[in-house]
């Protein structure tokens, strides 16, 4: 098992700051105060899932951090799975130079039902020094790694000067990906995705990895150990849902069906108009790539897809903007098994 990383600064012209800066404000302005959460200390909820000596915990054991050496990469898993929850974490990324690296923060059952796993991402994606961290999210139902929902975004902060919450909301209804309180994406079930929505229940994985092969400019620039170690940091780590047996016999919905009321009453299963305004400023000004714009890829959209004629206008037919990019396909390597999309261009777009 493996993942992803993110960072700015650097050579980025005043201008991308100052655009920057003001769509943060913007985004924040039109979002409510923080989640009224509950964390757990790392030893309540989460255990070490490998790279021996790289798992370290924090002293107040509120947190964890995940080191990448030349040896081995690192990672945790939650101790339950869960059917249907809100998994969530303030996360710092590695700094300097992070070409190569991937870090990541999902939920997965790719262990017990391996060749019909659910899976949902955040994926930070390294970079040379000066240039940003970039990200993906990604969703995958019943096996579904043939097709790819890959989105691709830059962050409106620098993800390594301190913390900021990543979440993932999954009910039965619908998908939602946080960065602190602004949603970025939603995807909602309906009946054409039939088996390729997540509904399986799922552990919540954290992991730390080389992947050279793909993570920055298709492969071009490789994780440098000069760097080592490449330290990502984990702390206010929430777990909420309902735990089950993924094997039992009972049904979920039966055992579950009260605490997916509660979880879906919860302030962030709420996108206020407000909430959603702030979303479709960060897909205007943070997306990069939708795989419901990449006709090459999918010459009929999958059937989740939200497509915006004004924003449609925006990418080519490889579902990337028109003013940069490209678009190519690998495997991923490891337990993981989607096909991301390549940067091959990481430059500023």
């Amino acid at each position: 098992m493996n993942h992803h990383t993110l960072r700015c600064c650097g050579n980025i012209p005043k201008t991308h700051f100052l655009f920057s800066f003001f769509s943060l404000f913007f985004l924040f302005s039109f979002t409510n105060s923080a989640f009224d959460l509950a964390t757990i200390p790392f030893n309540d909820g989460y255990s070490h899932l490998f790279g021996d000596g790289n798992v370290v915990r924090s002293s107040d054991g509120n947190g964890v951090q995940l080191l990448l050496d030349r040896y081995t990469g690192s990672g945790f898993i939650s101790s339950n799975m869960y059917q249907h929850g809100f998994f969530s974490a303030n996360i710092k990324l590695p700094s300097n130079y992070s070409a190569g690296i991937c870090v990541a923060f999902y939920t997965s059952n790719g262990d017990v039902f391996e060749k019909t796993h659910d899976e949902l991402d955040f994926e930070f994606l390294g970079n040379i020094a000066g240039k940003p961290w970039r990200f993906q999210t990604n969703l995958y139902g019943n096996g579904s790694t043939h097709r790819g929902r890959e989105e691709r975004y830059r962050l409106w902060f620098d993800p390594t000067k301190g913390y900021h919450r990543y979440s993932i909301l999954w009910t039965a209804k619908n998908v939602i990906f946080y960065i602190d309180e602004v949603p970025i994406r939603e995807v909602l079930r309906n009946e054409e995705m039939g088996s390729e929505y997540p509904v399986k229940p799922m552990s919540l994985y954290a992991t730390i990895w080389d992947a050279s092969n793909w993570a920055t400019s298709g492969g071009k620039y490789k994780v440098n150990y000069k760097y080592a170690p490449f330290v990502v940091e984990f702390k206010d780590l929430v777990l909420k849902g309902c735990s089950v047996d993924p094997i039992q016999e009972v049904s979920d919905n039966d055992v579950c069906s009260d605490q997916n009321v509660d979880l879906e009453a919860q302030d962030y299963a709420n996108v206020t108009p407000m909430r959603r305004l702030a979303m479709r400023r960060f897909r205007q000004r943070f997306m990069y790539y939708s795989y419901c714009y990449d006709t090459i890829r999918y010459p009929v959209p999958p059937p989740e897809c939200n497509i915006i004629p004004a924003e449609k206008q925006r990418f080519k037919e490889t579902g990337r903007l028109k003013f940069g990019g490209s678009h190519r396909r690998h495997s991923r390597r490891g337990g993981r098994t989607s096909t991301p999309v390549e940067d091959t261009d990481q430059g500023d777009m």
